[in-house]
């Protein structure tokens, strides 16, 4: 008798977000301690008068970097860069982090001394103690998963889910600079390993550089915020370019948003970049990712707080539900947003 055969789903039919959501869909807390589990920037535990913010990133070789352009020194500062902005998104200051790596044998000791170099050059500019990890061999490339925790007093963290009607909509930075430095390094790749004698032209596109291989999380904001006497309704690091964040706070609180697309921030390098590659600037800015900036929502109560925060732009508010999520343009159109970036699950990378 034949045996009924058995239909797998491709994680690529449901995304990282969608794959998240089936695998802890019934996952249930039981300990009182557990504030918030999954589903925010970082989980959330009770610790006396503050919480504690946990939260870990895998950066997989091939997936999340190249080494053909990715100094180690700069990989290392990076890796631990993502998390620590995680913890901000809260209203947090990260304190600890724990560093693990998988390796293969083509990494001699001084490569790894120079990955080392820039996890604990981002350590002590951000004042955060590196307190452990593990080490093991991988069969291929290399694998680096770092955990960082923080602390917030109770009254200050900040969720994904506190946006209300109103609310007016603000991000800490330009936009698409790191993902046009990402096209430009592959760019060059490509260039290079069609010809290994050519020059790379790279000179004039520091900034953009640097957005991507050594990104700044932004401690800056969080101390501004508090100078301030600000605490935001939501808040979300956008690392997966900001539609696709802007949804998840949305998704979070229930509610919609818009965004006035002359408000998004670009920096005059990057939007000529983008010109020369024939891209359009604000779809880089939409959907890029990688910028670590912080998107947050404030109460309109606090506008001339924001209008006195530095590197603020206000980009737009948030609705009800019911309005969607849209982007206005100058001419006076309304286009319904969608979510167009970073995916965890890239179609052409398969197990060989």
């Amino acid at each position: 008798m034949k045996e009924p055969s058995v239909k797998f789903t491709d994680v690529n039919e449901l995304g990282e977000f969608g794959l998240i959501r089936k695998l802890t869909e019934d996952i249930e807390t039981i300990h009182k301690s557990t504030v918030l589990g999954i589903g925010d920037d970082a989980a959330v535990i009770c610790h006396g008068d503050h919480h504690l913010v946990i939260s870990t990133d895998l950066l997989v070789e091939g997936i999340h970097f190249d080494m053909i352009y990715s100094p180690l020194k700069h990989l290392g500062y990076k890796a631990i860069m993502v998390n620590l902005s995680d913890i901000y998104a809260m209203n947090a200051t990260p304190q600890q982090v724990t560093v693990s790596i998988a390796i293969s044998n083509k990494y001699s000791v001084e490569a790894l001394e120079e990955l080392y170099a820039g996890i604990k050059e981002a350590c002590r500019r951000y004042k955060v103690d590196l307190v452990g990890g593990d080490t093991t061999s991988s069969p291929r490339g290399m694998t680096i998963s770092v955990t960082a925790i923080g602390s917030v007093a109770k009254e200050k963290i900040t969720y994904r889910s506190g946006a209300k009607n109103g609310d007016i909509l603000c991000v800490s930075g330009d936009l698409g600079a790191a993902f046009l430095g990402l096209q430009l390094l592959e760019r060059e790749k490509q260039l290079y390993l069609d010809n290994p004698g050519i020059k790379p032209e790279l000179e004039e596109q520091k900034y953009v550089l640097e957005r991507q291989l050594k990104p700044e999380a932004r401690k800056d904001m969080i101390s501004y915020m508090a100078k301030a006497e600000l605490v935001p309704t939501a808040m979300i690091d956008i690392s997966d370019g900001l539609a696709s964040d802007l949804m998840h706070i949305c998704h979070a609180s229930g509610v919609g948003a818009y965004i006035e697309e002359s408000k998004i921030p670009i920096n005059q390098g990057a939007q000529m970049l983008a010109l020369k590659f024939q891209m359009d600037p604000v779809t880089a800015a939409l959907n890029g990712g990688e910028d670590y900036e912080l998107l947050f929502t404030v109460d309109e109560k606090d506008l001339e707080k924001i209008r006195h925060l530095p590197s603020t732009y206000i980009i737009g508010e948030i609705t009800v539900k019911e309005d969607g999520i849209t982007l206005h343009t100058p001419a006076g159109n309304v286009h319904p947003l969608k979510a167009q970036g970073w995916s965890h699950f890239p179609d052409n990378v398969t197990d060989s």
